[in-house]
């Protein structure tokens, strides 16, 4: 419900549908007319929508700083641990052998799933876009070794890592999502990735479909697969090393393990903590241990000392590799705290239930409600973080009145997921990263990039259409 300045009730459900639909508008154009940062953007929008929609002037930032609060307060320090991993990783060329590890175990002829599985387990620690700069020189190699096209090992690895980016947490869009329903990491998780690595799969089929034709290469990316024979190529940025001492690769396994101990702790809390008796003090070690900061915090300081204090780094390099994935992640995390802002504002406001009650006349599930909204804003402004966090802004409501069960809320995060995940095209950042580093023309990311990321996002949705009858 809505108040006017002098905080009698006075906006009709039509003033507040528009006063949400201009707010919507409103972004759009500054994002993708005037190219304004996403963050300004949505502390603008938030601020226009809370006056047109009456709200006190007194109540405004108030709500302005517990939206930027609640949300930040659940995701922060999982993203910046999340990003520390995968920094670590990345520095001591841990990417590096897990990839070049799975090629060697799979085969020549199944390089392509190998790259697609490693592209699953790069993506989990680190971030679509430095991910995808990791490991294009390793795609180069491999594409100058066996001598196939390019794009057969570049279209299903990056793909792979934007389907783990969309859809599981640490990484920004899904973290917020589930905190702003109420979702639990750990159900996320414990279907997410099952979901993620079948999708992932499914890419990697559907990708050797695509990749048939032929492509035509940019002169100078042409000429880097040409004279990159042992995975290596100077030309892409390379993330510094600050002199860090010389030493043996890691070890696959170790790397694996990494990667696979946060997500093994938060599931195996989750299970435990169903099982176990509230009043337990078993229960209250489980949740602690089991949360997503302990777990992550936890894989932080082994994966220092794995990678780093036992390969000759001091405590300073470490500190130094640790410290260097903060700014980088510093504005995704204002990015998704900014959509917390516009959330609480919609809450605060009353258009929230407005749009409920309109949305429920739809006759839609919420799942495809919550598939089909994050889609259209992920195609319409290009973010995945800012197309999910906008979704769970606008159903927050309607689902806090549904009385969703864990189980239920875990696969309503996916399927916001599968909608950010869908229609990258030309307004989105990675399009260009993947398009510009892959050396192909804008007209073939369209009918590859564009057309795989919203097959997989579909595809992501239909799967926790299956689940949903046996979770409800």
């Amino acid at each position: 419900m809505a108040f006017s300045k002098a905080g009698e009730v006075l906006m009709t459900p039509m003033v507040l549908l528009a006063s949400a639909i201009a707010g919507i508008v409103l972004m759009l154009v500054l994002i993708i007319r005037f190219k304004l940062h996403p963050i300004l953007t949505l502390l603008i929008v938030s601020m226009f929508v809370a006056l047109f929609a009456g709200m006190p002037a007194a109540k405004i930032v108030p709500a302005i700083e517990a939206g930027m609060g609640k949300t930040l307060g659940h995701i922060a320090i999982i993203i910046a641990l999340g990003a520390m991993i995968g920094k670590i990783v990345e520095i001591s060329g841990g990417a590096q052998v897990l990839a070049r590890d799975l090629i060697a175990r799979f085969g020549d002829r199944r390089v392509p799933f190998a790259l697609t599985l490693a592209g699953f387990l790069i993506g989990i620690p680190v971030f679509f876009e430095v991910g995808v700069i990791m490991v294009m020189p390793l795609l180069y190699g491999v594409s100058n070794v066996t001598r196939r096209s390019l794009m057969i090992f570049a279209l299903p690895m990056c793909a792979a890592m934007l389907t783990v980016h969309s859809f599981l947490p640490p990484h920004p869009g899904p973290a917020a999502a589930a905190a702003q329903i109420s979702a639990n990491m750990g159900r996320i998780l414990a279907f997410g990735v099952p979901i993620t690595l079948i999708v992932c799969g499914a890419g990697a089929l559907i990708a050797q479909r695509m990749t048939r034709c032929e492509f035509t290469y940019a002169p100078d990316i042409q000429a880097a697969v040409s004279g990159c024979k042992d995975g290596t190529f100077n030309a892409l940025p390379e993330a510094s090393v600050h002199a860090l001492p010389s030493a043996e690769p890691p070890g696959f396994w170790l790397i694996v393990g990494l990667i696979l101990l946060p997500i093994i702790l938060i599931m195996l809390g989750t299970m435990l903590s169903i099982f176990l008796p509230a009043a337990s003090s078993y229960a209250g070690a489980v949740h602690l241990v089991g949360s997503p900061v302990t777990a992550l915090l936890l894989d932080t300081l082994l994966a220092g000392y794995t990678l780093g204090l036992r390969r000759g780094w001091s405590f300073e390099q470490v500190s130094t590799v640790i410290g260097s994935a903060v700014p980088g992640v510093a504005l995704v995390i204002l990015i998704a705290g900014c959509g917390g802002v516009f959330g609480n504002i919609l809450v605060e406001s009353g258009i929230g239930h407005v749009i409920s009650d309109i949305l429920r006349t739809t006759g839609l599930p919420a799942l495809a409600l919550a598939f089909i909204l994050s889609m259209i804003l992920r195609a319409v402004q290009g973010s995945t973080t800012v197309a999910l966090v906008t979704t769970a802004g606008i159903l927050g409501p309607m689902i806090s009145e549904m009385h969703a069960n864990p189980n239920q809320l875990a696969l309503l995060a996916l399927a916001m997921g599968g909608g950010g995940l869908s229609v990258s095209h030309v307004n989105d950042a990675g399009f260009w990263i993947f398009t510009k580093l892959s050396g192909i023309d804008v007209a073939d990311g369209l009918r590859t990039w564009t057309v795989l990321t919203t097959t997989l996002g579909v595809l992501g949705f239909l799967a926790t259409c299956l689940l949903w009858p046996f979770v409800s």
